[in-house]
């Protein structure tokens, strides 16, 4: 884990955030003593609920009959 002080922090900002970015974690130290921690983001889970949710809002197609060639070479897919 990376320390760095706060005026480094400060003035390297965007290069700190790289770094984070890559999965590193970074502490921010003031006169030697650490004071925040820079952390990736992890993607926020869905629910098992959410994600029925969001599977059932999916549009339906219905080829009555139609076959997904016919649908491409009318340009319609």
């Amino acid at each position: 884990m990376k320390q760095v002080g706060v005026y480094e922090a400060k003035t390297q900002l965007p290069r700190l955030l790289d770094a984070v970015e890559r999965g590193e974690t970074i502490v921010i130290t003031r006169h030697g003593r650490p004071i925040a921690r820079l952390t990736p983001m992890r993607p926020r889970r869905r629910s098992v609920e959410e994600t029925i949710e969001a599977i059932e809002q999916f549009p339906r197609i219905r080829l009555d009959g139609i076959t997904i060639r016919e649908l491409i070479e009318e340009g319609r897919l």
